[in-house]
Formats: structure tokens, C-alpha cells, sequence
């Protein structure tokens, strides 16, 4: 499943909530922290409540819910929100700090019959220090990484460069990556600067993230489309998982494509590509 754009709804904005499968985000998160004052948690909650369990509601994206942290308000969101027939995908937890967050908010879950999926968002130096184990614990499906929250913990300063947050990027790749869970980017602020948000998406995916949030419709589209494999990239692929099963059934761990000698590592990329551009890996 790609999760290239993951974009943020606010929970107190129903006719938003409706609208925002309809942007071509992979994942639309509707948001009942940062995205909603204080005052308006109660109508947010009903109001999503409201979409996730109506039948019409039935977007071709995964559907994500962000809670409040564990220990503040995460039992009232899920308490709140569950019902039958609920159409949720995955939820959002921020600022967890250690692998028990995420087996409560697990448990949590699961006292409302809710089977899906944690997306563990990274927001503070404790919690990328436990990027491992929150990666590794069971219910995770991704780690977010959270620039703003992170350098207000840390006292850094938000720089265009983004040096100030290069090594925690790196770290959350990299305990995504140990644990084969995905890695999701940081949002980029400013939605007017179209060109500024190129430049960081195409940041994210050399450093090996597997997509970027959003907090605007109309930056879907450019983090979209950089997440996406090149056409001779995605060509490439199907050539070598073709080459690869014909050499699996044959035994063979090595193999050549147009002269390219192709071993496991270039498998698990081509692989990849195929991920993210939606094909079938059995094509």
C-alpha cells in the first residue's frame, strides 16, 4: 500500500472531511489534535464519527484518524469515535515516546474492536530516541516524522536547509527501514511556496522516506508525484521481478537484466518502485 501524500483534515470541518478523499492523497488523516481548538474536540469527534460510520463514506484511500496523545485524550477519541461499521483504516499517534504508547493506544483500540493499524508520529527527542522499539512494536505500520514539535523540544531553529533535523530524518529512516515499517516525512508550512515544497519532497525521497504529510490539497499533487517511480524506473522493475521469478524457480540467486547484474539488494529496490507505483509485485 502507497502511503506517498498523507494529508491532514481538520476534525471540526465536516464538509472538508467529505471532500478530502477526492484530492488524490494515499492517506487522509482526520485530525483531532493540533487541527482542532480546544473548545471544538466534542464537535470534532461527532463530526467524524459521524462521516466514518456513514455508509456512502467509502473514499479509495486509507482513511486515518489522528488522536490526542496517550494519557490526555486518546481514550475519550476512540471511545468517542468507534461504532459499527466504521470506516477507519489506521490511527495516528502523536508524540508517543516509548513502545508502551503504542501498545495502550494498541489496547485501546482493541477494547472497541478496532483492528487497525498505528502510525506512531515522531514529535520530540525522547521519542526518537525510542524510534526503534516504537517501529518495532506490534501495532505499527509507519513512523511521521514531526520537524516543528521536534525542534520546539530540542531548541533548534527551523532553517530552509533543514540541517537541524537531517540526523533525526536519517534515524527514523533508518529504524522504518529495521523494522519494515514505512517512513512518512514532515509537513511542509509555508503552502504557498510550491517550489520550496519540491525541493523538500525530493529531500525525503533520497534519504529513503516513503512519503511526506500535507496540510493542504493542493501540495497532494506535487509530493505525489515525486514519490512516484519514473516510467524507465517502473520498466526496470518489472523486468527484474520477471527475471527474478524465472531465476527463483530455477534456483539461481543471481541473474542479468539488459546486462545488469541483479542480486537481492537491486530485487528489494525493484521491488519497492513497484510499491510505489501501484503495481502488482505478481505482474
Amino acid at each position: 500500500m502507497a502511503r506517498r501524500s498523507v494529508l491532514f483534515t481538520p476534525g471540526d470541518r465536516p464538509e472538508m472531511l467529505r471532500k478530502a478523499p477526492g484530492t488524490g492523497a494515499d492517506v487522509v488523516v482526520f485530525d483531532l489534535e493540533d487541527g482542532v481548538a480546544p473548545a471544538r474536540k466534542a464537535e470534532a469527534r461527532s463530526a467524524i464519527r459521524e462521516v466514518l460510520t456513514d455508509p456512502t463514506f467509502d473514499p479509495d484511500c486509507e482513511v486515518c484518524l489522528r488522536v490526542n496523545p496517550v494519557g490526555l485524550a486518546a481514550a475519550e477519541d476512540v471511545g468517542a469515535v468507534a461504532g459499527p461499521a466504521l470506516r477507519l483504516d489506521a490511527v495516528m499517534l502523536p508524540k508517543p515516546t516509548s513502545a508502551d504508547d503504542v501498545a495502550q493506544l494498541g489496547r485501546l483500540l482493541a477494547e472497541h474492536d478496532l483492528a487497525v493499524p498505528v502510525f506512531a508520529l515522531i514529535e520530540s527527542a525522547a521519542g526518537l530516541l525510542a524510534a526503534q522499539e516504537l517501529a518495532a512494536a506490534e501495532p505499527t505500520a509507519a513512523l511521521a516524522f514531526g520537524a516543528e514539535d521536534y525542534t520546539a523540544d530540542v531548541g533548534a531553529t527551523r532553517t530552509h536547509e533543514g540541517t537541524e533535523v537531517l540526523y533525526a530524518k536519517q534515524h527514523v529512516v533508518a529504524a522504518a527501514a529495521a523494522a519494515g515499517v514505512d517512513a512518512i516525512d514532515t509537513i511542509h508550512a509555508d503552502i504557498e511556496d510550491v517550489e520550496g515544497l519540491g525541493e523538500a519532497t525530493r529531500r525525503a525521497v533520497g534519504l529513503g522516506f516513503d512519503g511526506k504529510m500535507c496540510i493542504h490539497p493542493r501540495q497532494v499533487g506535487p509530493v505525489t508525484e515525486a514519490f512516484t517511480p519514473e516510467p524507465a524506473e517502473v520498466e526496470w522493475a518489472r523486468k527484474v521481478l520477471a527475471a527474478e521469478r524465472e531465476a527463483s524457480a530455477e534456483e539461481r540467486g543471481v541473474f542479468t537484466v539488459d546486462g545488469e547484474m541483479i542480486d537481492a539488494p537491486l530485487v528489494a529496490r525493484a521491488e519497492q518502485i513497484a510499491e510505489r507505483a501501484g503495481l502488482d509485485i505478481g505482474e
